[in-house]
Protein backbone atom coordinates (compact mmCIF):
# COMPACT_ATOMS: atom_id res chain seq x y z
CA UNK A 1 0.00 0.00 0.00
CA UNK A 2 2.53 2.02 0.73
CA UNK A 3 4.31 1.72 -2.79
CA UNK A 4 1.11 2.52 -4.25
CA UNK A 5 0.84 5.82 -2.43
CA UNK A 6 3.45 8.06 -4.34
CA UNK A 7 2.04 6.78 -7.89
CA UNK A 8 -1.61 8.04 -6.55
CA UNK A 9 0.47 11.91 -5.82
CA UNK A 10 2.23 11.84 -8.84
CA UNK A 11 -0.96 10.74 -10.97
CA UNK A 12 -2.53 13.78 -8.90
CA UNK A 13 0.50 16.32 -9.96
CA UNK A 14 0.41 14.87 -13.29
CA UNK A 15 -3.85 15.38 -13.54
CA UNK A 16 -3.04 19.50 -14.11
CA UNK A 17 -1.10 18.53 -17.55
CA UNK A 18 -3.66 19.26 -20.39
CA UNK A 19 -2.25 18.35 -24.11
CA UNK A 20 -3.17 19.48 -27.54
CA UNK A 21 -4.13 23.68 -28.32
CA UNK A 22 -6.11 25.81 -26.00
CA UNK A 23 -8.84 27.70 -27.58
CA UNK A 24 -9.17 31.09 -29.35
CA UNK A 25 -12.15 31.91 -31.61
CA UNK A 26 -10.65 31.87 -35.04
CA UNK A 27 -11.08 35.55 -36.66
CA UNK A 28 -13.14 36.77 -39.56
CA UNK A 29 -13.62 39.46 -42.27
CA UNK A 30 -15.66 41.40 -39.88
CA UNK A 31 -16.24 45.22 -41.37
CA UNK A 32 -16.49 48.10 -38.80
CA UNK A 33 -19.80 49.08 -40.60
CA UNK A 34 -22.11 47.79 -43.07
CA UNK A 35 -22.32 49.10 -46.95
CA UNK A 36 -25.78 49.81 -47.03
CA UNK A 37 -26.40 50.86 -43.21
CA UNK A 38 -23.84 53.15 -41.46
CA UNK A 39 -22.78 53.62 -37.96
CA UNK A 40 -23.00 49.82 -37.29
CA UNK A 41 -19.98 48.23 -34.88
CA UNK A 42 -18.57 44.82 -34.16
CA UNK A 43 -19.08 42.50 -30.87
CA UNK A 44 -18.58 39.04 -29.52
CA UNK A 45 -21.04 36.32 -30.58
CA UNK A 46 -24.17 36.41 -27.98
CA UNK A 47 -24.84 32.59 -28.84
CA UNK A 48 -28.36 32.13 -26.85
CA UNK A 49 -29.52 35.52 -26.35
CA UNK A 50 -33.92 35.83 -25.87
CA UNK A 51 -34.91 36.73 -29.18
CA UNK A 52 -38.07 37.97 -27.69
CA UNK A 53 -41.55 37.96 -29.58
CA UNK A 54 -40.37 40.02 -33.00
CA UNK A 55 -43.70 38.88 -34.53
CA UNK A 56 -45.86 41.32 -32.50
CA UNK A 57 -44.42 44.27 -34.27
CA UNK A 58 -47.11 43.38 -37.46
CA UNK A 59 -49.90 43.94 -34.54
CA UNK A 60 -51.73 41.13 -35.85
CA UNK A 61 -53.33 38.98 -33.04
CA UNK A 62 -53.50 36.02 -35.71
CA UNK A 63 -49.97 35.98 -36.30
CA UNK A 64 -49.11 36.27 -32.38
CA UNK A 65 -50.70 33.15 -31.40
CA UNK A 66 -49.58 30.88 -34.85
CA UNK A 67 -45.98 32.21 -34.07
CA UNK A 68 -46.50 30.94 -30.35
CA UNK A 69 -46.76 27.21 -31.33
CA UNK A 70 -43.71 26.36 -33.04
CA UNK A 71 -42.10 26.08 -29.54
CA UNK A 72 -44.52 23.19 -28.61
CA UNK A 73 -46.12 22.17 -32.25
CA UNK A 74 -43.33 22.41 -35.16
CA UNK A 75 -41.82 19.16 -35.12
CA UNK A 76 -38.39 20.57 -36.71
CA UNK A 77 -38.02 22.28 -33.54
CA UNK A 78 -39.39 19.18 -31.58
CA UNK A 79 -36.20 17.17 -32.98
CA UNK A 80 -33.69 20.29 -32.57
CA UNK A 81 -34.71 19.80 -29.34
CA UNK A 82 -34.11 16.39 -28.50
CA UNK A 83 -30.42 16.82 -30.59
CA UNK A 84 -30.20 19.52 -27.44
CA UNK A 85 -30.93 17.10 -24.87
CA UNK A 86 -28.93 14.51 -26.47
CA UNK A 87 -25.53 16.57 -26.59
CA UNK A 88 -26.18 17.42 -22.66
CA UNK A 89 -26.39 13.60 -22.29
CA UNK A 90 -22.70 13.44 -23.96
CA UNK A 91 -21.21 16.03 -21.63
CA UNK A 92 -22.74 13.89 -19.08
CA UNK A 93 -21.04 10.63 -20.40
CA UNK A 94 -17.70 12.44 -20.81
CA UNK A 95 -17.89 14.18 -17.22
CA UNK A 96 -18.29 10.37 -15.85
CA UNK A 97 -14.32 9.59 -16.67
CA UNK A 98 -13.03 11.97 -13.76
CA UNK A 99 -14.70 9.55 -11.61
CA UNK A 100 -13.42 5.92 -10.88
CA UNK A 101 -15.74 2.82 -11.62
CA UNK A 102 -16.75 0.95 -8.13
CA UNK A 103 -18.70 -2.02 -8.14
CA UNK A 104 -20.03 -4.84 -5.67
CA UNK A 105 -19.98 -8.56 -5.82
CA UNK A 106 -21.77 -10.80 -3.25
CA UNK A 107 -20.77 -14.83 -4.28
CA UNK A 108 -21.83 -18.12 -2.61
CA UNK A 109 -19.35 -21.24 -3.58
CA UNK A 110 -20.35 -24.44 -2.60
CA UNK A 111 -17.53 -26.89 -3.88
CA UNK A 112 -17.44 -30.87 -3.68
CA UNK A 113 -14.31 -33.57 -3.97
CA UNK A 114 -13.97 -37.13 -4.18
CA UNK A 115 -14.37 -37.69 -7.60
CA UNK A 116 -18.26 -37.05 -7.35
CA UNK A 117 -19.69 -34.04 -9.81
CA UNK A 118 -19.71 -30.61 -8.11
CA UNK A 119 -22.02 -27.67 -7.77
CA UNK A 120 -21.06 -24.25 -7.96
CA UNK A 121 -23.02 -21.69 -6.56
CA UNK A 122 -21.71 -18.06 -7.54
CA UNK A 123 -23.42 -14.51 -8.17
CA UNK A 124 -23.13 -14.96 -11.93
CA UNK A 125 -25.27 -18.39 -12.40
CA UNK A 126 -24.89 -22.38 -11.25
CA UNK A 127 -22.49 -24.67 -13.26
CA UNK A 128 -22.18 -28.16 -12.74
CA UNK A 129 -19.57 -31.14 -14.47
CA UNK A 130 -16.25 -32.31 -14.05
CA UNK A 131 -12.62 -30.31 -14.15
CA UNK A 132 -12.61 -26.50 -13.50
CA UNK A 133 -16.30 -24.29 -13.84
CA UNK A 134 -16.89 -20.69 -13.51
CA UNK A 135 -19.79 -18.46 -13.25
CA UNK A 136 -20.34 -14.84 -11.97
CA UNK A 137 -16.86 -14.22 -9.72
CA UNK A 138 -16.68 -17.04 -7.82
CA UNK A 139 -15.29 -20.73 -9.27
CA UNK A 140 -14.11 -24.06 -7.59
CA UNK A 141 -12.23 -27.24 -9.15
CA UNK A 142 -14.49 -30.12 -8.89
CA UNK A 143 -13.15 -33.75 -7.93
CA UNK A 144 -10.62 -31.85 -5.64
CA UNK A 145 -10.53 -33.56 -2.27
CA UNK A 146 -12.69 -31.98 0.89
CA UNK A 147 -15.86 -30.29 0.33
CA UNK A 148 -17.98 -27.32 1.50
CA UNK A 149 -19.25 -23.46 1.04
CA UNK A 150 -17.43 -20.31 1.38
CA UNK A 151 -19.25 -16.87 1.23
CA UNK A 152 -17.53 -13.72 -0.43
CA UNK A 153 -18.37 -9.85 -0.83
CA UNK A 154 -15.98 -7.87 -2.57
CA UNK A 155 -16.00 -4.63 -3.66
CA UNK A 156 -14.01 -3.02 -6.47
CA UNK A 157 -12.79 0.35 -7.91
CA UNK A 158 -10.73 1.47 -10.99
CA UNK A 159 -9.81 4.81 -11.76
CA UNK A 160 -7.71 5.66 -14.78
CA UNK A 161 -5.99 9.85 -13.69
CA UNK A 162 -6.12 12.31 -16.67
CA UNK A 163 -2.63 12.78 -16.69
CA UNK A 164 -2.94 14.36 -20.30
CA UNK A 165 -6.31 15.94 -20.24
CA UNK A 166 -8.31 13.64 -22.77
CA UNK A 167 -11.05 13.46 -20.18
CA UNK A 168 -11.24 17.14 -20.18
CA UNK A 169 -10.86 17.68 -23.73
CA UNK A 170 -13.07 15.47 -24.46
CA UNK A 171 -15.68 17.54 -22.09
CA UNK A 172 -14.84 20.09 -23.61
CA UNK A 173 -15.38 18.46 -27.06
CA UNK A 174 -18.74 17.49 -25.74
CA UNK A 175 -19.72 21.26 -24.45
CA UNK A 176 -18.43 22.71 -27.53
CA UNK A 177 -20.90 20.26 -29.63
CA UNK A 178 -23.98 20.58 -27.07
CA UNK A 179 -23.82 24.47 -27.51
CA UNK A 180 -23.80 24.55 -30.94
CA UNK A 181 -26.79 21.70 -30.72
CA UNK A 182 -28.24 24.64 -28.67
CA UNK A 183 -27.66 27.23 -31.41
CA UNK A 184 -29.26 25.08 -33.69
CA UNK A 185 -32.40 24.78 -31.91
CA UNK A 186 -32.23 28.42 -31.93
CA UNK A 187 -31.77 28.89 -35.85
CA UNK A 188 -34.49 25.73 -36.12
CA UNK A 189 -37.02 28.03 -33.92
CA UNK A 190 -36.24 31.31 -35.52
CA UNK A 191 -36.09 29.52 -39.12
CA UNK A 192 -39.74 28.13 -38.50
CA UNK A 193 -40.87 31.62 -37.05
CA UNK A 194 -39.23 33.66 -39.96
CA UNK A 195 -41.05 31.19 -42.63
CA UNK A 196 -44.55 30.93 -40.99
CA UNK A 197 -44.26 34.81 -40.41
CA UNK A 198 -43.50 35.48 -43.73
CA UNK A 199 -46.08 33.14 -45.57
CA UNK A 200 -49.01 34.56 -43.36
CA UNK A 201 -48.10 38.20 -44.11
CA UNK A 202 -47.81 36.79 -47.95
CA UNK A 203 -51.39 34.88 -47.52
CA UNK A 204 -52.79 38.15 -45.80
CA UNK A 205 -51.38 40.21 -49.32
CA UNK A 206 -53.43 37.50 -51.16
CA UNK A 207 -56.66 38.09 -49.63
CA UNK A 208 -55.95 41.75 -50.54
CA UNK A 209 -55.63 40.80 -53.52
CA UNK A 210 -58.80 38.46 -53.71
CA UNK A 211 -61.00 41.60 -52.37
CA UNK A 212 -59.62 43.78 -54.75
CA UNK A 213 -60.21 41.48 -57.82
CA UNK A 214 -63.57 40.59 -56.21
CA UNK A 215 -64.58 44.32 -56.00
CA UNK A 216 -62.89 44.91 -59.70
CA UNK A 217 -64.58 41.43 -61.03
CA UNK A 218 -68.23 43.64 -59.55
CA UNK A 219 -67.08 46.71 -61.55
CA UNK A 220 -66.59 44.79 -64.67
CA UNK A 221 -69.34 42.95 -64.34
CA UNK A 222 -71.53 46.29 -64.28
CA UNK A 223 -69.47 47.63 -67.39
CA UNK A 224 -70.35 44.75 -68.78
CA UNK A 225 -74.05 45.01 -68.37
CA UNK A 226 -73.64 48.47 -69.50
CA UNK A 227 -71.95 47.71 -72.71
CA UNK A 228 -74.58 44.69 -73.69
CA UNK A 229 -77.70 47.39 -72.86
CA UNK A 230 -75.28 49.77 -75.30
CA UNK A 231 -74.88 46.98 -77.96
CA UNK A 232 -78.54 46.02 -77.75
CA UNK A 233 -79.83 49.47 -77.86
CA UNK A 234 -77.25 49.98 -81.16
CA UNK A 235 -75.35 52.24 -79.75
CA UNK A 236 -71.91 50.03 -78.78
CA UNK A 237 -70.18 47.85 -81.54
CA UNK A 238 -70.18 43.82 -81.05
CA UNK A 239 -66.28 44.10 -79.88
CA UNK A 240 -67.29 46.02 -77.24
CA UNK A 241 -69.61 43.73 -76.02
CA UNK A 242 -66.72 40.90 -76.77
CA UNK A 243 -64.14 42.85 -75.16
CA UNK A 244 -66.14 43.28 -71.56
CA UNK A 245 -66.76 39.78 -72.41
CA UNK A 246 -62.84 38.76 -72.44
CA UNK A 247 -62.37 40.88 -69.04
CA UNK A 248 -64.69 39.31 -66.97
CA UNK A 249 -63.73 36.04 -67.58
CA UNK A 250 -60.19 36.66 -67.46
CA UNK A 251 -60.61 38.88 -63.97
CA UNK A 252 -62.39 35.48 -62.73
CA UNK A 253 -59.66 33.07 -63.79
CA UNK A 254 -57.48 35.40 -61.64
CA UNK A 255 -59.66 35.06 -58.90
CA UNK A 256 -58.79 31.18 -58.78
CA UNK A 257 -55.67 31.36 -59.37
CA UNK A 258 -55.32 33.97 -56.30
CA UNK A 259 -57.59 31.61 -54.36
CA UNK A 260 -55.18 28.66 -55.59
CA UNK A 261 -51.82 30.34 -54.31
CA UNK A 262 -54.15 31.22 -50.54
CA UNK A 263 -54.59 27.61 -50.36
CA UNK A 264 -50.89 26.41 -50.39
CA UNK A 265 -49.80 29.10 -48.22
CA UNK A 266 -52.32 28.17 -45.87
CA UNK A 267 -51.25 24.25 -45.59
CA UNK A 268 -47.33 25.76 -45.33
CA UNK A 269 -48.58 27.68 -42.53
CA UNK A 270 -50.55 24.33 -41.04
CA UNK A 271 -47.43 22.15 -41.33
CA UNK A 272 -45.28 24.94 -39.71
CA UNK A 273 -47.61 25.07 -36.84
CA UNK A 274 -47.38 21.47 -36.23
CA UNK A 275 -51.20 20.57 -37.52
CA UNK A 276 -52.82 18.75 -40.52
CA UNK A 277 -53.47 20.98 -43.14
CA UNK A 278 -56.94 19.25 -43.60
CA UNK A 279 -57.86 20.43 -40.00
CA UNK A 280 -56.16 23.68 -40.43
CA UNK A 281 -57.74 26.40 -41.29
CA UNK A 282 -57.34 30.58 -41.67
CA UNK A 283 -60.56 32.97 -41.97
CA UNK A 284 -60.24 35.54 -44.79
CA UNK A 285 -59.44 39.05 -43.16
CA UNK A 286 -58.91 42.43 -43.92
CA UNK A 287 -55.14 43.20 -44.70
CA UNK A 288 -53.28 44.82 -42.06
CA UNK A 289 -50.09 46.70 -43.93
CA UNK A 290 -47.82 47.31 -40.81
CA UNK A 291 -44.42 47.29 -41.88
CA UNK A 292 -42.04 47.98 -38.74
CA UNK A 293 -39.69 51.11 -38.68
CA UNK A 294 -36.32 49.85 -39.16
CA UNK A 295 -34.16 53.10 -36.98
CA UNK A 296 -31.37 54.43 -39.03
CA UNK A 297 -28.64 52.92 -36.97
CA UNK A 298 -28.40 49.57 -36.24
CA UNK A 299 -25.60 48.33 -33.60
CA UNK A 300 -23.59 45.20 -35.41
CA UNK A 301 -24.00 43.42 -32.39
CA UNK A 302 -27.30 41.82 -33.48
CA UNK A 303 -25.46 40.44 -36.27
CA UNK A 304 -23.61 38.22 -33.91
CA UNK A 305 -26.44 36.76 -32.29
CA UNK A 306 -27.19 35.15 -35.35
CA UNK A 307 -27.48 31.63 -34.18
CA UNK A 308 -25.76 29.66 -37.21
CA UNK A 309 -22.58 31.90 -36.84
CA UNK A 310 -23.04 30.79 -32.70
CA UNK A 311 -23.31 27.27 -33.87
CA UNK A 312 -20.17 27.31 -36.44
CA UNK A 313 -18.08 28.91 -33.91
CA UNK A 314 -19.12 26.63 -31.02
CA UNK A 315 -18.40 23.57 -33.89
CA UNK A 316 -14.58 25.09 -34.05
CA UNK A 317 -14.28 24.87 -30.24
CA UNK A 318 -15.39 21.13 -30.35
CA UNK A 319 -13.02 20.25 -33.17
CA UNK A 320 -9.91 22.43 -31.22
CA UNK A 321 -11.04 19.84 -28.17
CA UNK A 322 -10.63 16.88 -30.35
CA UNK A 323 -6.98 17.50 -31.32
CA UNK A 324 -6.32 17.37 -27.87
CA UNK A 325 -8.18 14.30 -26.97
CA UNK A 326 -5.94 12.56 -29.86
CA UNK A 327 -2.79 14.18 -29.11
CA UNK A 328 -3.18 12.23 -25.00
CA UNK A 329 -2.74 8.79 -26.96
CA UNK A 330 0.73 9.27 -27.63
CA UNK A 331 1.18 9.25 -23.80
CA UNK A 332 0.83 6.23 -21.47
CA UNK A 333 -1.99 5.56 -19.40
CA UNK A 334 -2.08 4.91 -15.96
CA UNK A 335 -4.49 2.85 -14.14
CA UNK A 336 -5.20 2.27 -10.46
CA UNK A 337 -7.23 -0.27 -9.24
CA UNK A 338 -8.00 -1.74 -5.22
CA UNK A 339 -10.56 -3.87 -3.71
CA UNK A 340 -11.97 -4.65 -0.36
CA UNK A 341 -14.07 -7.53 0.54
CA UNK A 342 -14.66 -10.34 3.36
CA UNK A 343 -14.78 -13.85 2.86
CA UNK A 344 -15.73 -16.93 5.21
CA UNK A 345 -17.33 -20.31 4.76
CA UNK A 346 -20.05 -19.37 7.32
CA UNK A 347 -22.42 -16.50 7.14
CA UNK A 348 -21.60 -16.08 11.01
CA UNK A 349 -18.11 -15.35 10.34
CA UNK A 350 -18.59 -13.13 6.88
CA UNK A 351 -18.06 -10.23 8.67
CA UNK A 352 -15.33 -11.18 11.33
CA UNK A 353 -12.40 -9.13 11.57
CA UNK A 354 -10.30 -12.17 10.44
CA UNK A 355 -12.39 -12.67 6.99
CA UNK A 356 -11.21 -9.06 5.59
CA UNK A 357 -9.18 -9.26 2.49
CA UNK A 358 -7.69 -5.85 0.39
CA UNK A 359 -5.91 -5.28 -2.73
CA UNK A 360 -4.19 -2.53 -4.45
CA UNK A 361 -2.45 -2.72 -7.86
CA UNK A 362 -1.43 0.09 -10.11
CA UNK A 363 -0.73 -0.11 -13.79
CA UNK A 364 1.14 1.65 -16.56
CA UNK A 365 0.28 1.40 -20.40
CA UNK A 366 2.51 2.99 -23.16
CA UNK A 367 1.24 2.02 -26.81
CA UNK A 368 4.47 1.47 -28.51
CA UNK A 369 3.92 0.80 -32.30
CA UNK A 370 0.15 1.07 -34.10
CA UNK A 371 0.96 1.48 -37.46
CA UNK A 372 0.70 5.32 -37.48
CA UNK A 373 -2.86 5.47 -36.51
CA UNK A 374 -2.28 7.69 -33.63
CA UNK A 375 -0.79 10.49 -35.95
CA UNK A 376 -3.22 9.51 -38.40
CA UNK A 377 -6.18 10.65 -35.83
CA UNK A 378 -4.32 13.74 -34.97
CA UNK A 379 -3.86 14.87 -38.63
CA UNK A 380 -7.31 14.26 -39.10
CA UNK A 381 -8.36 15.98 -35.96
CA UNK A 382 -6.52 19.19 -37.25
CA UNK A 383 -7.84 18.62 -40.92
CA UNK A 384 -11.56 18.82 -39.63
CA UNK A 385 -10.27 22.04 -37.00
CA UNK A 386 -9.50 23.53 -40.56
CA UNK A 387 -12.58 23.08 -42.16
CA UNK A 388 -14.89 24.03 -39.17
CA UNK A 389 -12.85 27.61 -39.28
CA UNK A 390 -13.24 27.63 -43.02
CA UNK A 391 -16.91 26.75 -42.46
CA UNK A 392 -17.21 29.38 -39.40
CA UNK A 393 -15.64 32.17 -41.96
CA UNK A 394 -18.25 31.66 -44.42
CA UNK A 395 -20.87 31.89 -42.50
CA UNK A 396 -19.82 35.25 -41.22
CA UNK A 397 -19.52 36.03 -44.95
CA UNK A 398 -23.17 34.60 -45.90
CA UNK A 399 -24.81 36.11 -42.73
CA UNK A 400 -23.19 39.56 -43.52
CA UNK A 401 -24.50 39.32 -47.39
CA UNK A 402 -27.90 38.23 -45.90
CA UNK A 403 -27.70 41.40 -43.80
CA UNK A 404 -26.75 43.82 -46.38
CA UNK A 405 -29.33 42.45 -49.11
CA UNK A 406 -32.25 42.92 -46.51
CA UNK A 407 -31.16 46.46 -46.00
CA UNK A 408 -30.62 47.49 -49.40
CA UNK A 409 -33.97 46.11 -49.60
CA UNK A 410 -36.08 47.79 -47.12
CA UNK A 411 -34.34 51.06 -47.96
CA UNK A 412 -35.35 50.50 -51.71
CA UNK A 413 -38.83 49.02 -51.40
CA UNK A 414 -39.63 51.91 -49.31
CA UNK A 415 -38.89 54.12 -52.28
CA UNK A 416 -40.67 51.75 -54.91
CA UNK A 417 -43.84 51.65 -52.20
CA UNK A 418 -44.24 55.73 -52.25
CA UNK A 419 -44.25 55.61 -56.43
CA UNK A 420 -46.64 52.76 -56.40
CA UNK A 421 -48.86 54.55 -54.35
CA UNK A 422 -48.70 57.42 -56.47
CA UNK A 423 -49.22 55.73 -59.61
CA UNK A 424 -52.11 53.58 -58.42
CA UNK A 425 -54.18 56.82 -57.40
CA UNK A 426 -53.50 58.22 -60.74
CA UNK A 427 -54.44 54.87 -62.59
CA UNK A 428 -57.73 55.41 -60.32
CA UNK A 429 -58.73 58.67 -61.19
CA UNK A 430 -58.00 57.90 -65.25
CA UNK A 431 -59.78 55.09 -65.19
CA UNK A 432 -62.87 57.04 -63.94
CA UNK A 433 -62.23 59.93 -66.18
CA UNK A 434 -62.19 57.72 -68.87
CA UNK A 435 -65.26 55.57 -68.04
CA UNK A 436 -67.14 58.82 -68.07
CA UNK A 437 -65.64 59.42 -71.39
CA UNK A 438 -66.80 56.20 -72.66
CA UNK A 439 -70.57 57.05 -71.06
CA UNK A 440 -70.55 60.63 -73.02
CA UNK A 441 -69.29 58.93 -76.05
CA UNK A 442 -65.98 60.61 -76.34
CA UNK A 443 -64.03 57.16 -76.70
CA UNK A 444 -64.05 53.70 -77.41
CA UNK A 445 -64.21 50.66 -75.00
CA UNK A 446 -61.03 49.21 -76.13
CA UNK A 447 -59.68 52.53 -74.34
CA UNK A 448 -61.40 51.76 -71.14
CA UNK A 449 -60.52 48.15 -71.43
CA UNK A 450 -56.92 49.40 -71.60
CA UNK A 451 -57.31 51.36 -68.55
CA UNK A 452 -59.22 49.47 -66.57
CA UNK A 453 -56.26 46.79 -67.24
CA UNK A 454 -53.82 49.42 -66.06
CA UNK A 455 -55.64 50.39 -63.50
CA UNK A 456 -56.01 46.80 -61.59
CA UNK A 457 -52.17 46.14 -62.76
CA UNK A 458 -51.51 49.22 -60.72
CA UNK A 459 -53.66 48.50 -57.35
CA UNK A 460 -51.92 44.76 -57.32
CA UNK A 461 -49.02 46.08 -58.05
CA UNK A 462 -48.81 48.20 -54.79
CA UNK A 463 -50.00 45.12 -53.00
CA UNK A 464 -47.05 43.63 -53.88
CA UNK A 465 -44.91 46.73 -52.90
CA UNK A 466 -46.45 46.33 -49.56
CA UNK A 467 -46.07 42.92 -49.03
CA UNK A 468 -42.54 42.75 -50.12
CA UNK A 469 -41.63 45.15 -47.65
CA UNK A 470 -43.22 43.04 -45.08
CA UNK A 471 -41.20 40.54 -46.11
CA UNK A 472 -37.91 41.80 -45.93
CA UNK A 473 -38.48 43.27 -42.41
CA UNK A 474 -39.45 39.36 -41.84
CA UNK A 475 -36.15 38.70 -43.51
CA UNK A 476 -34.15 41.38 -41.58
CA UNK A 477 -35.28 40.24 -38.64
CA UNK A 478 -33.76 36.89 -39.35
CA UNK A 479 -30.53 38.26 -40.70
CA UNK A 480 -29.78 39.63 -37.11
CA UNK A 481 -30.66 36.81 -35.15
CA UNK A 482 -34.01 38.72 -33.87
CA UNK A 483 -35.54 42.07 -33.16
CA UNK A 484 -33.34 44.92 -33.14
CA UNK A 485 -35.45 45.92 -29.84
CA UNK A 486 -34.16 43.13 -28.31
CA UNK A 487 -31.75 44.40 -25.61
CA UNK A 488 -28.41 43.23 -25.99
CA UNK A 489 -26.57 41.07 -23.47
CA UNK A 490 -22.63 39.76 -23.24
CA UNK A 491 -23.04 35.72 -23.01
CA UNK A 492 -20.88 33.91 -21.45
CA UNK A 493 -17.70 32.86 -21.74
CA UNK A 494 -17.61 29.85 -23.95
CA UNK A 495 -15.80 26.28 -21.94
Amino acid sequence: MKRVLPLTLIAALLASCTVGPNYQRPPAAIPPAFKEAAGWTTAAPGDLLDKGPWWTLFNDPVLDDLCSRIEVSNQNVAAAAAAVDAADAVVRQGRAGFFPTVDVTPSVTRSGGGGSNGTIITGGGIGTGTGTTTGGTGSATVGSTGSGTRYRITGGASWEPDLWGRVRRTVEQAKGNAAATAADLAAARLSAQSTLATNYLQLRALDAQIDLTQATGTSYDRSLQITRNRYNAGVSAKTDLLQAQTQVASTRGDLAELIRQRGVLEHSIAVLAGEAPATFGIAQAKWSPVVPAIPAELPSTLLQRRPDIAAAERRVAAANANIGVQVAAFYPNLTLTGSVGQSATTLGNLFSGSAFLWSLGASLAQSVFDGGLTRGRVAEARATWRQQVATYRQTVLAALQDTEDQLIGARQLAVTTTLRQAASAAADQTEKLTLNQYLAGQVDYTTVVTVQATALVARRTLVTAVASQQATAVGLIRALGGSWETTYRTPPPAG
